[in-house]
């Protein structure tokens, strides 16, 4: 099993969580977080003063497949979420040792 960890913008959200659903990832987890790679964040100006936002809003998914999905997960959430501006995110694959289902106590692929 993998663990696919992707960051993206978040007016991107329900476009990759459409295009996911539609290539059988069956659930996610999402967060909203904060952060900054090579944006390094920007300036606004609100009520006439300018001001730093050093961490930009972001979108964090957390899906976990079974390894034979990964590729076309990883591909999937790449096209869908690509603008070709700064920003665009990031996207992260680990291996995952094990999972369990609490309700039924299903385990690995089965818990998937």
């Amino acid at each position: 099993m993998k663990l696919i960890i992707a960051t993206i913008k978040p007016f991107k959200l329900e476009e990759v969580r459409e295009a996911l659903t539609t290539v059988g990832v069956r659930g996610m987890m999402v967060s909203e977080i904060k952060g900054f790679g090579s944006q390094s964040g920007h300036t606004e100006i609100y009520r006439g003063a300018e001001y730093a936002v050093n961490f930009v809003p972001k979108v964090k998914l957390e899906i976990v497949v079974q390894d034979s999905m990964a590729e076309q997960v990883v591909s999937t959430i790449a096209t869908t979420a690509k603008t070709e501006k700064i920003g665009d995110g990031k996207i992260f694959v680990l291996d995952v040792e094990s999972a369990m289902r609490v309700r039924t106590g299903e385990t690995n692929d089965d818990a998937l």
